[in-house]
């Protein structure tokens, strides 16, 4: 698998722009209802944290890309949810959802405003909460002082994981950050623990009926 990252990283370092193009649409996506349940927004920016150490990335353009990414999604979403209320909640794909949607109006009467910051760290309802928060009528203001220091807090808890973890092996051990391959068992170690907890989540939610991906019996 080494030799397979090798080549990845190479190219990384050669078209770095290319390479924050994935963080800033990995947390935009992560935002979107419905797609931000399924992509693994979160993982890619966790695993890619790991190239910023060797040089390969810069740590202030990670957290840049990663939360101005955040930011777009989750205003794009507060916005929609805005504009058409709770209309929104029962329109197509959000009706395929029903218990997310659920979830996600009863985590915001839960905590009010505070369920916006919150969300930021609890998938799969992040990518509900702010549409849901648009459309149960929060104020663009109340919306954007929860949802902005949010994210700023969100962004260095995805990234900085990986740039301690790998900085300290190499300072540990003693080891240079070129040509040794425990960045790519930290990439690889990331995308292990996602597969394994997406898995488990999905047969969590079988063994429990109206899993996330349940769709609502038509009439």
């Amino acid at each position: 698998m080494t030799s397979f990252l090798d080549p990845l990283i190479s190219f990384v370092s050669a078209h770095v722009w290319l390479a924050y193009l994935p963080l800033f649409l990995a947390a935009l996506l992560e935002a979107v209802p419905v797609v931000g349940s399924v992509i693994p927004g979160s993982t890619i920016i966790l695993a890619l944290s790991a190239l910023v150490p060797g040089g390969e990335l810069k740590l202030q353009w990670v957290l840049l890309a990663a939360a101005i990414g955040a930011v777009l999604g989750d205003g794009s979403a507060y916005w929609i949810g805005h504009q058409r209320q709770r209309e929104i909640l029962n329109t197509w794909p959000l009706t395929n959802y029903p218990r997310v949607v659920a979830e996600s109006e009863s985590f915001f009467h839960r905590f009010g405003t505070w369920a916006v910051f919150f969300a930021r760290f609890v998938p799969p309802i992040r990518a509900f909460v702010p549409v849901t928060a648009g459309a149960l009528g929060m104020t663009p203001a109340k919306f954007y002082a929860v949802n902005i220091p949010a994210i700023l807090v969100w962004a260095p808890a995805h990234v900085l994981p990986g740039v301690l973890a790998v900085s300290a092996f190499h300072q540990y051990f003693g080891v240079p950050h070129h040509g040794h391959p425990f960045k790519h068992i930290w990439i690889l170690m990331v995308v292990a623990v996602a597969i394994v907890v997406g898995v488990a989540a999905w047969i969590y939610r079988r063994r429990n009926g109206n899993g996330v991906a349940e769709a609502k019996p038509r009439a």
